[in-house]
């Protein structure tokens, strides 16, 4: 990561629900000094500012203030979650065109500043507006970043620990592709605690494999609109995925994270932004990792590749 920045500074673009959390989460994560929010809306951003830091003196001492674009130049990282909410009975994909148009009037501001930190996008639909901000701005594949699938390998990780009946942190798998409809649980090479997951399910008593993975695939794609239907919005896991990102970034853990990243050809996947499991650190991605799929999983793969160039052949940057 460049001298120029800030590493203990960071900026949240964007003040609605996961915005907010996600300022919240990284105030309490102890990872910052510094935070800067902004919003279209500058009210909006000075009373989540206002209502954070009166929290301070019960945590760890940090700046936290409401500021515009000439803010945010030396943060390390600046996490964007603007844009329009995702509604009942809407996919993250029908967002595209809306936040595309608010993605062309954010990303300038930070490439005409030389802002030298991370972009962290989040707002949905994550894999195009990723695409939007790296051909926007400019800026090297490395630096910009989505929060890809994190959030659902974590709820992946959660239904499986719970399953089992065991730490979910034990639990190792990936859901990869889109951050959507299309993605897909990566089985195949999921394991506990280096035991394939199938054998571990029967160490378990479980042996119904492909009935139990299709349900647990569907109920992590669904995660969201069920929530969206119960309290409108999804906010509270994000913020956390965003809290473990910065983490990874800020502590240069070389992590492995499916965050979502430009794809070059790997898989047969090339000039298209999705999720698969990467080595993250403090100058972004250092590599994608290669992981074993099955051929039903890699044409799967492919497929949501496919639907994803042809939203972005349909757009204009």
């Amino acid at each position: 990561m460049d001298q120029k920045v800030n590493l203990r500074k960071v900026a949240v673009i964007g003040c609605g629900f996961v915005g907010s959390s996600s300022a919240f989460c990284l105030m309490q994560s102890g990872l910052f000094s510094e935070m800067v929010l902004l919003d279209v809306n500058k009210d909006r951003a000075e009373g989540e500012a206002l209502d954070i830091a009166h929290g301070v003196p019960l945590t760890r001492p940090m700046k936290i203030y409401a500021g515009d674009y000439d803010d945010i130049v030396d943060a390390a990282i600046i996490v964007i979650t603007a844009g329009a909410n995702q509604k009942p009975g809407e996919t993250r994909l029908d967002l595209v065109k809306k936040n595309v148009e608010i993605f062309k009037a954010i990303i300038p501001e930070i490439a005409d500043r030389h802002c030298m930190g991370m972009l962290l996008v989040v707002s949905n639909p994550v894999d195009i507006l990723t695409y939007a901000a790296l051909k926007i701005s400019g800026f090297p594949k490395s630096r910009v970043i989505g929060s890809g699938t994190v959030l659902d390998t974590s709820r992946l990780k959660h239904l499986l620990g719970e399953h089992l009946g065991v730490d979910s942190r034990s639990v190792h798998a990936f859901i990869i592709g889109e951050h959507g409809d299309s993605e897909i649980a990566a089985f195949s090479s999921a394991n506990v605690s280096g035991i394939p997951v199938h054998e571990f399910c029967e160490l378990r008593g479980f042996y119904h494999h492909e009935k139990a993975t299709k349900e647990f695939a569907e109920k992590v794609k669904n995660s969201a609109y069920v929530i969206i239907d119960k309290k409108q919005a999804t906010y509270y896991g994000i913020a956390m995925a965003v809290k473990r990102i910065c983490e990874v970034i800020l502590r240069d853990e070389k992590s492995i994270l499916p965050i979502s990243t430009l794809m070059e050809g790997a898989y047969g996947i090339r000039d298209v932004v999705l999720s698969m499991p990467s080595i993250v650190g403090k100058d972004g991605v250092e590599m994608q990792v290669p992981i074993a799929l099955s051929e039903q999983e890699l044409k799967s793969l492919q497929e949501s590749a496919d639907l994803l160039k042809e939203v972005i052949d349909g757009i204009s940057f």
